[in-house]
């Protein structure tokens, strides 16, 4: 039985048409970068292209996040602090935010009452650090990927709106998507490695590279694999656990994805929570195709430490292998046939191992034989029987979603009584326009019958027609006039839909105790405003950010993080020193917190 809670699907938008993409596949929210300080520097977005974003999300009751999550220098956070203003004056609904110097300025009334919402950067997985922003008073936390279903379920208990508490909390969490190895806002490697900072924006993705394990007497245990490459998050056989645990937010990542990722990724999710809430948005999603997040970009699927730990990395490559085909059977000089449930069509594209490497082809030409698809590729080199087949590329399915026709559209009940025509839509919205007409029409029933035909019509409007009824005797109408009408009645609705739109406002902040007493260069403090704020509530900044150039330790955790390589290669227990080494050959000591079921790589 469905709940009656409302509940928010969060997309992904790298600029404003993939937003209105999000939108249309049934988004609740989208999240998107200004044109600084977002984690994601490659795809900012102008104050003006937002506003475009703002307006039409707004029609649907589908709200618009700004990521202002990077860590700021002084001068930065004056600038930040004028954006905020600017993205407030255009509607925007929540900024995203890592740095406590933007928390210190909501705290002066120095920002507008916008939503705060303390980015996954914040590095929230302890119940501690949760309480610590319910007391502060952010509007919402974003929680860390590592968190276990229990861990989730304890936070929600305490903090979130499931029991309406005075100082409740939104709770959000990631369900889908690419993740980073190391806890958010935690990871220093990139910094280190060549001075991009994933802190600033501007992530290399050293997770991505090729390592060798050895340990210290220099033996090898894994050479030149993707050893710090995880597969991409998958929580749909969750949702409804996290529901009932009281999230609020459920989070695709990706705001480097294209439209098409997006456009499926986010109708899959709608349809799951359709079935277990309300959408915190309105409209019907009319879909014109099946989504499924196994064609779209994946490294293959986890579920990550929700219920227990798995193998949750794919060391061969961290490229996308899309979904398994199955096992080569047989080979010929310019064919290999494979059995297979899924469909399969020319110029789909393929991947295979070879040697260590990912290798692709396409494919020319299938024929089916039987129970078995005889596949010609456009190259044979490394496919030979036994070989484990993945198709990365559906070119079907992707004209499919290029071509989709996916809409919202808001349901509409018309009635037609003395003169007057009136609209309703779901959300008790009403407009009405007057019939001038006194006209007798010669045939009152066709009169009806066309009135009712016309107004149903509504074409690309953003409305559909729920109910269309004439209450009284219609005038005479041409059909041009009732479809002038119909336009009329639409956009002054339209227009008391957006006059409508209840924006939140952000609560006043106020400083809390902060569950540590001192902080070193993990707490990513790049500005005095955020120093000021750590010191106002109880604790000692006892050295600035790595970035800052001020960072005093000389023994840096460049990475800490739940995937941990002694138990991927089942050595738990083992008391042999692991090094990473690179593609360069520099060698970066482990130390292995088997309490927490941590490891943590060192510089």
């Amino acid at each position: 039985m469905a709940m009656k809670r409302k509940l928010e699907l969060l997309a992904p938008a790298r600029d404003k048409e993939t937003a209105i993409v999000a939108i249309e596949s049934g988004a609740d929210a989208i999240y998107i970068g200004a044109s600084k300080f977002g984690a994601r520097q490659a795809v900012g977005n102008s104050v003006e292209d937002i506003k475009e974003v703002v307006d039409y999300a707004h029609k649907f009751n589908v709200k618009v996040h700004v990521a202002i999550n990077t860590i700021l220098n002084d001068e930065e956070l004056i600038q930040a602090k004028e954006l905020i203003n600017k993205l407030y004056d255009i509607g925007v609904d929540a900024i995203i935010v890592q740095d406590m110097g933007i928390i210190e300025l909501a705290v002066r009334n120095e920002l507008p009452p916008i939503p705060i919402h303390a980015s996954t950067q914040c590095d929230t997985r302890t119940l501690e650090k949760a309480e610590f922003f319910q007391n502060l008073g952010v509007s919402r936390i974003i929680l860390a990927r590592e968190l276990s279903l229990d861990d989730i379920e304890e936070i929600c208990s305490i903090v979130s709106s499931k029991e309406d508490k005075e100082n409740a909390i939104e709770v959000e969490t990631f369900i889908h998507g690419a993740l980073c190895v190391s806890y958010s806002g935690q990871c220093y490697m990139s910094q280190y490695i060549g001075g991009r900072s994933a802190n600033r924006g501007e992530c290399a993705q050293a997770c991505r590279k090729k390592y060798s394990l050895i340990t210290d007497e220099g033996k090898i245990i894994a050479k030149d694999k993707h050893l710090l490459s995880l597969k991409d998050f998958n929580a749909s056989k969750h949702i409804e656990r996290l529901v009932k645990a009281g999230v609020k937010s459920f989070k695709i990542e990706g705001r480097l994805k294209d439209a098409n990722y997006v456009r499926n990724v986010v109708a899959y999710y709608r349809k799951i929570l359709d079935n277990l809430g309300r959408k915190a948005s309105s409209g019907q999603i009319f879909m014109d195709f099946e989504p499924d997040v196994n064609k779209s970009f994946n490294r293959g699927f986890t579920e990550y430490f929700l219920k227990k730990r798995e193998k949750c990395f794919n060391f061969d490559t961290p490229k996308a292998i899309g979904e398994r085909l199955g096992i080569v059977n047989k080979t010929g000089k310019d064919f290999f046939e494979i059995k297979t449930k899924l469909q399969l069509n020319n110029q789909d594209g393929l991947c295979f191992m070879n040697g260590g490497h990912l290798e692709g082809c396409l494919i020319n030409r299938v024929d089916k034989v039987g129970a078995m698809y005889r596949v010609f590729p456009n190259r044979m080199s490394g496919i030979r029987q036994g070989t484990e087949i993945y198709r990365n590329n559906d070119v079907q399915f992707e004209k499919q979603l290029s071509s989709s026709k996916i809409k919202r559209r808001i349901g509409v009940e018309v009635n037609y009584r003395d003169g007057v025509i009136t609209a309703i839509d779901d959300n008790k919205n009403m407009a009405k326009v007057e019939i001038t007409s006194q006209e007798a029409p010669k045939n009152p029933e066709k009169m009806k019958e066309t009135f009712i035909k016309q107004i149903e019509k509504m074409g690309d409007s953003d409305f559909y027609a729920r109910k269309v009824r004439v209450l009284s005797d219609l005038p005479f109408l041409p059909i041009s006039v009732i479809n002038e009408l119909r336009r009329e009645l639409l956009d002054k609705l339209m227009q008391e839909r957006i006059s409508n739109y209840k924006r939140e406002y952000q609560k006043p902040l106020e400083h809390t105790l902060f569950p540590k007493e001192k902080l070193d260069y993990h707490a990513n403090v790049h500005n005095q405003k955020a120093k000021e704020f750590y010191e106002k509530c109880g604790c000692e900044v006892c050295e600035m950010s790595l970035e800052s150039g001020k960072c005093k330790s000389k023994s840096l955790e460049l990475m800490r993080t739940k995937h941990c390589l002694k138990y991927a290669f089942d050595m738990c227990g083992s008391k042999e020193n692991l090094f990473l080494v690179d593609e360069k050959g520099k060698k970066y000591p482990l130390e292995f917190d088997c309490k927490n079921c941590e490891m943590i790589i060192h510089n």
